[in-house]
């Protein structure tokens, strides 16, 4: 007998305002099974006081008030991995995984903030250095645990339909066709050649991307939009944060969608929670 496992992912912006500016009012309602939290920015103690009513598991960033990802569920793992690669890649506060026994089978979420990155500094160094350790890591989990999904705020639009100003952004982090690129071959056809973005070459993944299959061909649904300006009223957002799932669990999932505010007065967080449903 299956299960209905609804899975939320959202970068807070540091989870003690999110907390403070309403998250709990949107949570309460949610039907929400498993949370995964980027830029939590906080403590596993201050997590705890922020979701007094879920297991949460953790993993801090070694600079006090940045980054920082979380999973909450409301039965706990019964298995939880951190860091991504090896030590010249910064993942602190990044990456965590969790294995949840579902029926019997063991469904992997991941949590995961990609750093923004800047063009032609050490910020966008370690963003290259990250993207080839999550490579990596995709290519190990798609044959290790065939039901994951790997949510979060990855910190690229990935085609041009995933930003409302993408002409405007080609040469900035973020819609780089080299970072694109990856996105290429994460969700390119499994074992086949791909030919990216930037005119690169590599091996497809076959990893599912769940916003796009189930919201087809149309601008967004965005998930981000700038603090600046008029951006959220006028829906100029970036479509930046993903629920990214094996072709195994993809065929489970269903009822995609955006929780976008009503009004910009109404945020909690300058992005959106990204729900899907899971039959397990």
């Amino acid at each position: 007998m299956s299960s209905a496992i609804r899975l939320a992912s959202v970068n807070v912006n540091g989870i003690r305002a999110a907390v403070r500016n309403g998250m709990h009012g949107w949570l309460a309602d949610a039907g929400v099974d498993i949370l995964t939290l980027q830029e939590v920015r906080a403590a596993a103690t201050d997590l705890a006081v922020a979701l007094p009513d879920w297991h949460v598991e953790s993993d801090e960033s070694h600079t006090k008030g940045r980054s920082g990802v979380a999973i909450a569920s409301r039965t706990a793992p019964v298995a939880v991995r951190r860091g991504l690669g090896d030590d010249t890649v910064d993942s602190a506060g990044r990456w965590i995984e969790a294995d949840f026994d579902i029926n019997g089978q063991i469904f992997c979420v991941v949590s995961a903030y990609v750093h923004s990155g800047t063009v032609d500094t050490p910020k966008q160094d370690a963003k290259w250095l990250f993207l080839d350790a999550m490579t990596q890591r995709l290519s190990e989990l798609a044959v290790e645990r065939p039901l994951t999904v790997v949510t979060g705020d990855l910190n690229v639009g990935h085609r041009e339909l995933d930003i409302r100003n993408w002409k405007g952004n080609v040469k900035k982090a973020g819609f780089l066709p080299r970072e694109r690129a990856y996105f290429d071959r994460f969700m390119g056809e499994f074992g086949a050649e791909v030919t990216c973005v930037d005119g690169s070459t590599g091996v497809g993944l076959g990893w599912v991307d769940i916003g796009r299959a189930h919201a087809g061909e149309v601008e967004g649904p965005y998930t981000w939009w700038s603090q600046r300006g008029q951006a959220f009223d006028n829906d100029t957002g970036w479509r930046i944060d993903y629920h990214l799932a094996t072709p195994a669990l993809a065929a489970l999932a269903s009822d995609y969608h955006v929780v976008r505010a009503a009004a910009y007065a109404e945020r909690w967080s300058d992005h959106a929670p990204v729900v899907v449903d899971y039959a397990l």
